[in-house]
């Protein structure tokens, strides 16, 4: 199967601020579904994340695109919508420690974002598609297909608006 992964426009948020799950807007898509409409063959099925991040960009890339929880974005709980140096530094490095494992208080560790994303592409009876999403499901697919942890693939970070191209044997 090959998964064309688009990553959300800018999202319209403080860079010191921690959003994950928290449905923030973005930047307009008008611009990347430009781009990318030019470079991803016509007629492929596309699912979203349904934060409104990547829904615009859904919409604008396909006529009726299919909008799936599982494809959101990891949920860090409590953190969400704090400033990043306002989060209690025990909790950073505890999970600075375990990056697969730690889940945030009242959040998900990556290890469930990766399960539930794994869930998602078990379910696709399709040979190709284009999933709108994010850095850490995006991440996660990466980390799989790759045979690594996700902590040593801190350093797959797609661009706003960018494609990733995955074939999952």
């Amino acid at each position: 199967m090959i998964l064309h992964l688009i990553r959300h426009p800018p999202p319209r948020v403080a860079q010191d601020v921690c959003y994950g799950a928290m449905d923030v807007p973005a930047e307009p898509a008008a611009v990347f579904a430009a781009a990318l409409r030019a470079d991803l063959l016509p007629g492929l099925p596309l699912w979203s994340s349904p934060l409104q991040r990547c829904h615009e960009l859904a919409a604008a890339l396909h006529p009726v695109p299919i909008f799936d929880e599982r494809l959101r974005e990891m949920d860090f709980g409590t953190w969400e919508g704090r400033r990043w140096v306002d989060i209690p530094r025990a909790e950073l490095d505890a999970w600075a420690a375990d990056v697969d494992g730690y889940v945030p208080p009242g959040g998900e560790s990556a290890r469930q974002l990766q399960r539930r994303v794994l869930d998602f592409v078990a379910m696709l009876a399709v040979s190709e598609a284009v999933l709108i999403t994010h850095a850490g499901v995006i991440r996660s697919l990466y980390a799989h297909v790759n045979g690594r942890s996700i902590a040593d693939c801190l350093d797959v970070r797609p661009a706003f608006g960018s494609r990733t191209t995955l074939v999952l044997a």
